[in-house]
């Protein structure tokens, strides 16, 4: 017998419409935040930056690919690591069959770590990924945009995405140490428990490095000849784009993530 509360279809339909009300001005919310998005002021790249691509080396301008737009999703891949992050991966795997709608609706779709080109293809072939994926490793391009950052610099941690705490601050800004390089400590001394190090040994790096890259999107617009920056967000502001959490939310018992991290690189499942 279940414990959850039961009713007869009238009953759900009255509370489905009670929900539905709700669900509307959620939307309208949602508009709403999309078009300040839209009115964030733009801020001027001068500095070169520059990437390795399939296709060869490339600048920041290079990446629009005649585009007059440009998403960036930071995925995190440092340089020591064996495979990209996990979460990354289940996020990467809704990319292959939107980036073509959006490159065909004037913006280009990339992922970029700090990874060399050849890890990147490795295990871009791996996971049998078309989108494209460019290299920034050995550049400022990360560092920059705040999705890594050097053992002092760590963040205050992927959970939190708090304009009051480090989460949107510069490189020049962030304070030293941080709230998940500390728990990243405690979990390497209780012997490698908790969500840090699963993350970290799933990667096969040290809990402590995995907080130094931190997942992120971030957009740029192209206007005769010159690149601005315009949005990024970090942490939970790219829940949006995790297709399987949109889908748990309308599932009966929701994400039931109560258990840690559940998720596994899509080739990595048992069944």
């Amino acid at each position: 017998m279940t414990e959850h509360e039961t009713g007869t279809r009238e009953q759900w339909l009255a509370a489905r419409l009670e929900l539905l009300a709700a669900e509307k001005e959620l939307t309208r919310t949602s508009d709403e935040l999309a078009r300040r998005r839209r009115e964030l002021p733009w801020v001027r790249i001068d500095k070169a930056y520059g990437f390795e691509t399939d296709e060869g080396s490339a600048s920041l301008k290079d990446l629009f690919r005649g585009r007059s737009q440009l998403i960036v999703y930071h995925f995190m891949f440092g340089p020591d690591y064996t495979a990209g992050c996990p979460s990354c991966s289940s996020i990467a795997d809704g990319f292959n069959g939107i980036a073509v709608h959006l490159a065909n609706h004037d913006v280009m779709l990339w992922a970029i770590s700090r990874a060399p080109l050849a890890k990147l293809q490795a295990y871009k072939r791996r996971m049998g990924w078309t989108f494209p994926w460019a290299s920034s490793f050995g550049g400022d391009f990360n560092p920059d945009f705040n999705a890594s950052f050097t053992e002092a610099q760590q963040p205050w941690g992927r959970a939190d995405n708090d304009a009051r705490d480090v989460a949107l601050q510069w490189p020049e800004s962030r304070p030293a140490g941080s709230r998940l390089a500390a728990e990243a400590r405690r979990q390497a001394e209780r012997g490698g428990e908790g969500p840090v190090a699963e993350s970290a040994a799933a990667t096969r790096i040290n809990a402590g490095m995995d907080t130094r890259e931190r997942p992120g999107m971030s957009a740029f617009v192209r206007e005769d000849g010159t690149v601005y920056h315009t949005y990024s967000t970090y942490a939970r502001g790219v829940d949006a784009i995790w297709g399987m959490h949109q889908w748990l939310d309308c599932a009966p018992k929701g994400r039931n993530e109560t258990g840690g991290v559940w998720w596994r690189r899509h080739d990595e499942y048992t069944q």
